[in-house]
């Protein structure tokens, strides 16, 4: 009875690849784009380019860490494109000012996903910002 428990408890987890966490950790930098802040997409208020491997490891960390239902409709705050060898490999939105939408979106194996958006990643984002 536990196995079967178990195993279906493993069956209705949505998780994300291994391989999407290690491409984006294995990226070579990150750009941020940082929008207005009320949804829309169309004011880029401050651009951020990181190098440092560790920041990229703590972001992707945010990122993968808990898979979510997409959310429609939220807008956005703000743009990720994680580069190696001056190719995008992927483009991630997030949305962290609208509490009922809190979510990292992004596109997967041709499928939009999403993940949760937590306070410490929020304030990861804010401290880039500045």
């Amino acid at each position: 009875m536990i196995l079967i428990i178990a195993l279906l408890v493993a069956v209705g987890c949505k998780r994300l690849p291994k391989e999407f966490h290690e491409s984006l950790a294995g990226s070579d930098s990150v750009v941020i784009n940082f929008f207005r802040g009320d949804g829309t997409m169309d004011t880029v208020v401050a651009v951020k380019i990181i190098r440092d491997k560790a920041a990229i490891e703590n972001l992707t960390a945010f990122i993968t860490a808990v898979p979510a239902s997409v959310k429609n409709n939220c807008g956005y705050d703000g743009s990720i494109h994680y580069f190696k060898n001056n190719m995008v490999i992927q483009d991630v939105d997030f949305r962290m000012q609208k509490d009922d939408c809190t979510q990292f979106t992004f596109i997967l194996e041709g499928k939009k996903e999403a993940t949760s958006l937590s306070i410490n990643a929020g304030a990861f984002l804010t401290t880039l910002k500045k």
